[in-house]
């Protein structure tokens, strides 16, 4: 199935925008990567869309690139019919990549060099879900704040130590525009729309979106510990809290529980009682979710990979991992790229 967009929009004069009616509408350029996900690119789009028709005439338009000016296809296997190449945007445009699954793989040489160019230019770059890789790995990202789709995050810390990650929804730092993906574009648009032409303008945009929570780049993107885990219990979040950010070098449950000021057996306890296994056991399920990811989406050497998680030596790691996973981690890395090859 192959789909046309059209930038065309439908007058339904129901406010009307701070911008003078002599302005030229902003284009975006959604650069749509192969596997792409539809959903951050279609929030943005109807956002624009709606923005459109809310304020009876065209404030946006865009346009979709890609590789080849033909063809893409989105992670659901849906083709997209492309308006242009990589070529040379205006200055006042606005790119946004949309990234979505194996975005290492989509993120070309001929696309690093697009978006330096472009960048040198000063056109203003954004990154939706994972597309803030291919931002990164263009070296336009470093020394900013960015945000990444949280299954990503763990490897891209790993690969671009120059770049402040955040866990917000969405990040803008300058002309660098990054979200986390899903309906996080749907805040980001609102927040663009609000800056350019008034917060009423966004209001009625998200009533047509029926979007009650409005977020902020404030909010993270995923759950909290209490939720995440169905307990609300202080201690036990404060323990997972801090074993999730000590993966590299991991803390003893005596430390652990020194830490939030309770006993070893206590902390024992509280692990059972909530969560049906020991203290260890959950640090190892932890240390080895971040191994798997970094695995399917890095080039990491298995030792890294096992030092990256806290593992002294690869013979000991691959023997948890093969005890959690039943497979062992070259088994698992090779079977990941046997399923995107097909």
């Amino acid at each position: 199935m192959a789909i046309e967009t059209s930038t065309r929009s439908f007058a339904a004069p129901t406010t009307r925008s701070k911008a003078t009616p002599e302005a030229a509408p902003k284009r975006y350029v959604f650069v749509l990567l192969d596997q792409f996900t539809m959903l951050c690119f279609a929030c943005s789009v109807e956002a624009l869309r709606i923005a459109n028709r809310m304020a009876g005439r065209k404030l946006y338009d865009w346009v979709l690139a890609g590789e080849g000016g033909e063809m893409v296809h989105c992670s659901a296997g849906i083709g997209f019919k492309l308006d242009m190449d990589l070529g040379e945007v205006e200055r006042e445009d606005v790119v946004m990549v949309c990234g979505g699954i194996d975005v290492q793989a989509a993120t070309t040489k001929r696309l690093v060099s697009w978006l330096r160019r472009e960048a040198r230019r000063g056109v203003r770059m954004g990154g939706l879900c994972t597309a803030g890789y291919a931002l990164a790995k263009a070296g336009l990202l470093d020394g900013k704040r960015a945000t990444i789709h949280w299954e990503n995050q763990d490897s891209f810390q790993e690969e671009f130590e120059e770049v402040t990650l955040t866990k917000s929804v969405f990040v803008v730092d300058g002309n660098r525009i990054t979200t986390a993906g899903g309906t996080s574009s749907i805040d980001l648009m609102l927040k663009i729309i609000a800056d350019d032409h008034g917060e009423d303008l966004a209001n009625l945009v998200a009533d047509q979106l029926i979007y009650s929570s409005i977020r902020t780049d404030q909010d993270t993107q995923r759950l909290s510990i209490p939720t995440r885990i169905g307990v609300r219990h202080p201690k036990l979040s404060q323990v997972i809290q801090i074993m999730e950010s000590h993966i590299e070098d991991p803390i003893s449950p005596a430390t652990l529980a020194k830490d939030v000021g309770m006993s070893t057996r206590q902390l024992e306890r509280l692990f059972r009682r909530y969560l049906n296994r020991s203290p260890k056991r959950y640090y190892m399920e932890l240390r080895l979710q971040k191994a798997r990811n970094l695995l399917m989406q890095t080039d990491m050497s298995v030792i890294n990979v096992a030092l990256a998680c806290g593992f002294a030596s690869p013979s000991h790691f691959s023997k948890c991992y093969r005890a959690h996973y039943d497979t062992t981690p070259y088994r698992e890395r090779g079977t990941h790229a046997a399923r995107l090859s097909i």
